[in-house]
């Protein structure tokens, strides 16, 4: 800036650091727009010092009229366009907001602001002053006689009208406003923990004794003498009813003796548990029921439903699954009823996704924590439809790469008894999954195993399938039936039916030694070589045998010798893709051909 913009500056502030009639104020801050917008300097702060000046201006002088605000806000518009508001600005505009909601200046002035934010903002986490304008403009125009209507238009103007937006700030920068207005819901519970069961207390099955300030805003009616008692166990414990009232949000928490064991075998552990276990992983260990007050339940339904906008746009979903796989909402939210039935479509739209990239964040980010799954699965805090939802998830993620021995395994261990109940129904999937599990010998108790198959036969598609079973069955066996050769190389050329036709001939109990190499076998191939319990040594060379193929092979043939031996292929991993991770674990792949290490590095 030079000395003669410095003057001219120094000339505005000291005119309207002692305002004496708000005529001649609202005068020089036009002229002192218009000199920062007529300025041949391109510097920025030639623009930010006009705004700042304003800011002052208000921050100072808190008794002007509405007419008066909206003057000034007129005037200083044009700065606006291509500078983003300071702090004190932006809370000015948000008391605008909040108590003029149907204002003009909401519409005309602030909403190319708020694009441009949206548009250009990298963190809000240095300016949260944007982030609760951009938070409150939203809220006034749910405010307007259309309301989500108005909302949804705005949505629709930031996407753009072609198939992809074209601002990749913009789905980040809306979801970090809507993440916090529905924190901001909860806030006040949030900050009164001390008066809300705990992790630890919901896990426990009953509120443990604490001391209670009776200045906080939250505080605890009807006291029964089973809560204080220090000296009560959790066998002795009888139904308790708990109600939690503030100004917004009233809570009703009832605690029953009947816990899990699992649950209650931890409870001594200091350790926060698992997100799900803590929130009512069936409805005997707790229920929680939330009740906001008019303003914070306008505020949540505002922000939920935007998020469902978005997850209506194909191109927003793959990110916008990927920012809410963590679960980034508090407890609280998760325990409220009308939230988590309200984001189920969200988290619908996701099963619905065929991409992997989309689906595969309904599970957790990783191993120990919970994901979408959990929380929307039968027995979880959100379930309230019986598991069909949970049939979507698991019938997409079976439909990908999640057909696995693992996943199943869980499936049994956690679900096994609302797939039974799904497949009871005629669900396909939940009976496509009891019949892996047979076939796979997934369940090792004998009564379990009888009560599934009565289970399929219950159902017309469930007999079906399990007769298909049945044959196949028959077929392994005699296709492990000892005898045959130990060596056997198929022909070049040969097709997955050529070896499934092969295969299907005789007994290859003893077979040993099989060679692929050269022929035009792929991963679906796979599922016929896991049948071979003597197969020590595959020659894939030259083949179209992928990545899926030998995942299933690392997961059925555990019995192989600590090293055997897979001739590597050119088609198996590509320079781009590293190899199968759980592949490393128990094969050992030979040393690559000098012409194939030219063309792309060997595995790791």
């Amino acid at each position: 800036m030079t000395d003669v913009a410095k003057k001219k500056i120094y000339k505005y502030k000291k005119v309207l650091s002692n305002p004496s009639r708000w005529e001649v104020v609202l005068k020089e801050i036009r002229t002192l727009v218009d000199m920062a917008l007529t300025s041949p300097l391109q510097d920025d702060s030639i623009n930010q010092a006009p705004l700042e000046i304003v800011s002052k201006l208000l921050s100072e002088n808190t008794n002007l009229t509405t007419q008066e605000h909206e003057n000034i806000i007129v005037a200083i518009a044009p700065l606006l366009e291509n500078n983003h508001p300071p702090p004190d600005l932006c809370e000015f505009f948000c008391k605008h907001c909040r108590e003029r909601p149907r204002s003009m200046v909401v519409i005309e002035v602030f909403t190319p602001v708020v694009q441009r934010i949206l548009k250009h903002n990298m963190d809000f986490g240095k300016c949260p002053r944007l982030r609760l304008f951009t938070q409150e403009y939203i809220l006034a125009l749910n405010e307007l006689n259309a309301g989500m209507e108005v909302v949804k238009k705005f949505i629709q103007s930031m996407h753009g009208p072609t198939g992809h937006c074209p601002h990749p700030r913009v789905l980040p920068n809306l979801v970090a406003v809507c993440l916090a207005a529905i924190y901001s819901c909860y806030e006040e519970f949030i900050n009164s923990r001390d008066n809300s069961p705990s992790l630890k207390e919901i896990r426990n099955g009953c509120q443990q004794p604490c001391d209670r300030k009776p200045t906080l805003p939250l505080r605890l009616l009807h006291p029964s003498p089973d809560l204080v008692s220090q000296e009560a166990t959790l066998s002795e414990a009888r139904l308790k009813s708990v109600v939690v009232a503030s100004s917004e949000i009233h809570v009703e928490v009832e605690h029953t003796s009947t816990a899990k064991p699992a649950l209650t075998a931890s409870a001594g552990n200091d350790s926060e548990p698992n997100l799900i276990d803590c929130l009512m992983v069936s409805p005997a260990c707790s229920t929680m029921s939330i009740e906001l007050g008019p303003q914070a339940d306008r505020t949540l339904g505002c922000y939920v439903e935007i998020l469902k906008l978005l997850s209506d746009y194909d191109d927003w979903r793959p990110s916008l699954a990927s920012l809410l796989q963590p679960i980034p909402f508090p407890k609280e939210a998760l325990a409220h009823e009308k939230f988590t039935k309200e984001l189920k479509y969200v988290i619908q739209r996701f099963a619905e996704d065929p991409r992997q990239e989309v689906h595969s964040c309904l599970l957790s980010v990783r191993a120990g924590k919970d994901g979408w799954f959990q929380l929307y699965s039968p027995g979880g805090v959100a379930c309230d439809d019986d598991g069909e939802l949970f049939a979507s998830m698991v019938h997409i993620l079976m439909g990908s790469c999640y057909k696995t021995k693992k996943f199943l395994l869980s499936l049994a261990e956690n679900k096994l008894g609302p797939c039974m109940l799904l497949a009871l129904r005629g669900n396909q999937t939940m009976v496509e999954i009891l019949c892996l599990m047979l076939e796979y010998n997934i369940i090792d108790n004998n009564d379990t195993q009888l009560q599934i198959i009565s289970t399929l036969e219950s159902t017309g598609v469930g007999k079906r399938m399990y007769e298909q079973l049945c044959d196949r069955q028959r077929e392994l066996k005699e296709l492990q039936r000892k005898g045959g050769p130990t060596r056997l190389t198929l022909p070049s050329k040969s097709t997955d039916a050529d070896l499934a036709r092969l295969l299907s001939s005789g007994s290859f109990g003893n077979l040993e030694n099989l060679s692929l190499a050269f022929t035009n076998v792929t991963s679906a191939c796979a599922e016929h070589l896991i049948k071979l319990p003597s197969l020590k040594q595959l020659n894939l060379w030259s083949t179209q045998f992928g990545d899926a193929g030998l995942r299933l092979l690392s997961e059925h043939l555990s019995p192989f010798p600590p090293v055997p031996s897979l001739t590597e292929t050119l088609h198996l991993w590509p320079p781009s893709h590293p190899p199968v991770p759980v592949v490393s674990s128990c094969m050992r792949l030979p040393a690559w051909s000098r012409e194939e290490s030219e063309t792309s590095p060997p595995p790791a």
